[in-house]
């Protein structure tokens, strides 16, 4: 196996250097702890209200959004199995000066992630140890989540099943509180169908303002992708391990926020004091001040280490991919000859973030918003490449996968992308302008070592694509 997937690395100009280790189960896994199965905890009172009580109605439009580009994603991943995710995808399917600017907008989410990550954590913390100041959660968790990406993907793998099991069993312990609570009336909790869908109250502009701030929740699946070279699955591997795993993660957030909402059926608005925490006030309501106190003390921990192990993970992965290219410094391409992991690309990463946690301490909004637009500007091109290479330049009679599905993906995306708020409009803009600044200098010092001709490079072995010889020398 592992000869074969030399070969395949060879046909792009990489060799293996990253420890191919994690199996397709290992992958999804990785996606859940990425996209967390109890994400909506921490921002169920917001959308609550931006929703009108439509909570897991908005996760169900978001897994429809997202499943399009979850799929784009699978199909660009089956014609090149390597790391770099949507910036190697669009650079070679497209072409390779938009393919830094996927990698260069995705990048402003990959870099921001972590941060948001650690800034909700401390929240959480803060509301367990309020002496406590949050900079030094930020600090603690992040040298936690250094030290174990540092040490190597097995030993990441490992952290993320541990993780991944106690979210899920305080998934149960939440459903059997719910389902008692409803079933016996606990503070006027009672069955109902309104939160999946209210005629009087629902609007497609409500829901797609909701939408933008829940569709965070769903981001992380793409991060699967930056791993390619790191599975021992095949080329299907990674784009299987995307779709299967957004669809259980939609599964766990529509029926969390479902039950929720019935646990305060009348409920139209939760007020300032009460909306950044209001799903662990509800478990209050139905059970016990100590079953709140582990609920906060559980988000904390899912977020601020397995969530941004998985986060910083994907991020140096995506620095090693640009870096290997030469479109970023190339000191970020060196990789440990033992722990088999990008360490130079970790430690930038650990740093970054140390500055940014710091710098953004209670701004939860505004990253969120810039998160958004970076991961969202890149799925566009994503879905542009897909009809590229298969539609165009394939000539595949896949019409669905080639070109309905990506249409619809940027249709979605390119909707929910408009209708952001306007600081992560401007924020996101300038970001891209310094990147189009850092592309004219690499390309008129001609520092890219990935050539003009890199999309012409090898396809997928599949029934769609052409074999071609090419890719980077």
């Amino acid at each position: 196996m592992s000869s074969t997937h030399d070969t395949e690395l060879a046909e792009f100009g990489y060799r293996q250097e990253l420890n191919r280790t994690l199996s397709t189960t290992d992958l999804i896994i990785y996606g859940l702890v990425f996209m967390v199965p109890i994400a909506p905890w921490a921002i169920f009172g917001v959308v609550y209200n931006e929703s009108k009580g439509m909570v897991p109605l908005v996760y169900l439009i978001g897994l429809v959004a997202m499943i399009f580009t979850a799929m784009s994603y699978a199909q660009m991943s089956r014609a090149f199995p390597i790391a770099g995710s949507v910036y190697s995808y669009v650079g070679r399917g497209l072409n390779p000066k938009l393919g830094f600017l996927a990698g260069w907008t995705i990048l402003l989410d990959y870099l921001l992630v972590p941060t948001l990550l650690y800034v909700f954590a401390a929240e959480s913390m803060a509301g367990i140890f309020p002496d406590i100041p949050k900079a030094l959660w930020i600090v603690l968790f992040l040298v936690v989540n250094t030290g174990v990406n540092y040490i190597g993907i097995s030993f990441t793998a490992i952290v993320n099943r541990l993780f991944l099991a106690a979210e899920l069993l305080f998934v149960v312990i939440f459903v059997v509180m719910a389902v008692v609570a409803i079933a016996r009336g606990t503070s006027g909790a009672r069955f109902t169908t309104a939160p999946l869908f209210d005629s009087g109250d629902f609007t497609p502009g409500l829901v797609a303002t909701a939408l933008s701030i829940a569709v965070l929740s769903f981001l992380g699946f793409d991060g699967i992708a930056t791993l390619s070279e790191e599975a021992k699955g095949g080329r299907k591997a990674a784009g299987l391990a995307m779709v299967v795993g957004l669809v259980l993660v939609a599964f766990f957030f529509v029926s969390q926020t479902w039950l929720a909402a019935m646990l305060v059926p009348d409920t139209q608005q939760f007020g300032d004091d009460e909306v950044n925490n209001a799903f662990f006030g509800i478990v209050e309501q139905v059970s016990s001040h100590g079953w709140q106190v582990a609920f906060l003390a559980m988000n904390a921990l899912a977020v601020g280490i397995a969530n941004a192990v998985a986060a910083q993970s994907a991020t140096s992965r995506l620095l090693f991919s640009m870096s290997r290219d030469g479109r970023l410094p190339g000191f970020l391409a060196h990789v440990n000859s033992r722990t088999k992991v990008p360490e130079r690309a970790i430690l930038l990463v650990g740093g970054l973030t140390l500055v940014t946690g710091l710098f953004f301490v209670g701004q939860v909004g505004l990253i969120s918003s810039l998160v958004n637009f970076g991961a969202l500007t890149s799925f566009l091109l994503l879905h542009v490449s897909v009809v590229s290479w298969y539609g165009v330049r394939k000539h595949s009679r896949n019409v669905f996968l080639h070109w309905v599905s990506p249409v619809l993906g940027f249709a979605v995306i390119g909707y929910v992308l408009w209708n952001a708020e306007a600081a992560a409009k401007i924020g996101g803009l300038v970001w891209l302008a310094i990147g189009c600044l850092v592309l004219a200098w690499y390309t008129t010092h001609d520092r890219g070592i990935l050539p003009e001709h890199a999309a012409d490079g090898p396809a997928a072995r599949d029934q769609s694509v052409e074999a071609p010889r090419g890719g980077r020398a």
